[in-house]
C-alpha cells in the first residue's frame, strides 16, 4: 500500500473532532466551581447578616467587579495557555488591569484618609483569616479547572498551573464577597490579591505534574 492511500484511509476512519468540547469542559469547571465555592462559603463561613443592606451600595458590588475581573482576566489566559502554540496577545495586560485599577483606588483611599487610620483600611478586622480562607474555599473551583486544562494538552505547565490556580482563587474570592465584611478598597487590593495568589503558586508547584499529558 503506498503512504499516500495509507493515509487517507487513517483519515477518513478518525472520528470528527467535537469543536464545542472545550467549551463545554471549561463551563462545567467554572460552574461547578463557583456553585462548590458559595455552597463551602455558605456551610463552613455564613453569608453575612447585614447582605441584604449592603447590596445597595456601590462599595459591595466594587469588591464583586473586582473579583469578577480578575476571574475573567485569568481565565483569559487560561485558556491561552491550554492550548499549544495559541499567542498569549494582550491576555497578561488584561490581568494586570484589575490589579493595577484596584491599587489605584486604594492609594487614592489612604492619600484621602487621615494618617492615624490608614493602617486600619489597609489591615480592616480580618487580615489574618482572610487570604487562608480564600484559598481553603478554591480548592474545588482549582480541581474542576486542572480537569479542564488537563484535557486541552497545555505544554507551558507551571505557567498553565499558576493561571488555572488564579482561576480557583478568582472564584474562591467571588463567593467570600458574601461573607466578608471588609468594605475599604485598600484591604481588598493587598488581602483579596493575597488570597488568589496562595491558589496561583500552588498551582505553579503542582502544574507540572497534574498537567502532564
Amino acid at each position: 500500500m503506498k503512504t499516500e492511500n495509507l493515509i487517507d484511509m487513517l483519515a477518513a476512519e478518525s472520528p470528527a473532532v467535537d469543536r464545542a468540547m472545550p467549551a463545554r469542559r471549561f463551563t462545567l469547571a467554572l460552574l461547578a466551581g463557583i456553585i462548590a465555592a458559595v455552597l463551602l462559603m455558605a456551610v463552613g463561613l455564613g453569608v453575612r447578616p447585614d447582605l441584604a443592606t449592603v447590596v445597595h451600595g456601590g462599595l459591595f458590588w466594587a469588591k464583586v467587579a473586582f473579583a469578577l475581573a480578575m476571574l475573567a482576566t485569568a481565565l483569559l489566559v487560561t485558556l491561552r495557555l491550554s492550548r499549544p502554540g495559541l499567542p498569549m496577545g494582550g491576555s497578561w495586560a488584561a490581568l494586570a488591569t484589575p490589579v493595577v485599577l484596584v491599587w489605584g483606588v486604594a492609594a487614592f483611599v489612604l492619600a484621602q484618609a487621615p494618617a492615624g487610620t490608614r493602617l486600619a483600611l489597609e489591615l480592616g478586622h480580618t487580615w489574618k483569616v482572610c487570604p487562608p480562607l480564600i484559598a481553603v474555599l478554591s480548592i474545588p473551583a482549582c480541581i474542576a479547572m486542572f480537569w479542564a486544562v488537563r484535557s486541552m494538552a497545555p505544554v507551558r505547565l507551571r505557567l498553565a498551573g499558576a493561571a488555572t490556580g488564579l482561576v480557583g482563587g478568582a472564584t474562591a474570592t467571588l463567593a467570600y464577597c458574601l461573607h466578608c465584611p471588609e468594605m475599604a478598597p485598600p484591604f481588598w487590593a493587598i488581602w483579596y490579591l493575597a488570597g488568589m495568589l496562595i491558589p496561583a503558586a500552588v498551582g505553579a508547584v503542582i502544574g507540572p505534574r497534574v498537567l502532564r499529558w
